[in-house]
């Protein structure tokens, strides 16, 4: 936030950032090279010491499919202070980088205090990120008790009994009787 009452005002390098960024497409596979290229060229423009350059590059590499290359960065990033949106979304896609590198269990540990945090427009990002690391450490019915809980509150109808499900689904499953 750089804005007198609080909001968020894009600098000249933040639209020259997501202009950028809006070229991703462009690239390719056969030129990712020249992307991270380009995003490392403007990350070198700010400060040094600056936590949104390791960022930027992190989500360069993340985007390229190099997430073992990205988590040093995201942590790198978090390490310096990084704060507000970009942080929490640094969150979340380095659980997902974890996840992708097999390092699930950190990945859990990094998105289950999101749950509690300030909601935003990344509360959702953070429930279907967390459903996928948990899945992959095998408690699916968790996981999926997450995402329709997130989905519930986009639904025309069935809000309450699809939040209800939610719930369900997130209790540990009950013991079975000895026989």
């Amino acid at each position: 936030m750089n804005g007198t009452d609080g909001t968020f005002e894009p600098t000249d390098w933040d639209q020259r950032m997501a202009a950028a960024w809006d070229t991703f497409d462009s690239y390719g596979d056969e030129r990712a090279d020249e992307f991270r290229e380009l995003i490392g060229k403007l990350a070198d423009e700010l400060p040094d010491g600056s936590p949104v350059a390791p960022f930027e590059r992190a989500c360069a590499y993340d985007s390229t499919g190099h997430s073992d290359k990205a988590v040093p960065l995201y942590r790198e990033a978090l390490d310096r202070g990084l704060d507000g949106y970009r942080r929490r979304r640094t969150v979340i896609q380095l659980a997902s980088s974890l996840r992708n590198t097999g390092r699930v269990e950190e990945g859990i540990a990094l998105l289950t205090p999101e749950l509690d945090a300030e909601h935003d427009e990344l509360d959702d990002a953070v429930r279907a990120t967390l459903a996928l690391c948990l899945a992959d450490a095998g408690r699916a019915r968790e996981g999926v008790g997450l995402a329709v809980g997130a989905l519930a509150r986009h639904l025309p109808r069935y809000q309450r009994s699809m939040t209800n499900y939610a719930r369900l689904l997130a209790e540990p499953e009950p013991e079975p009787e000895p026989e």
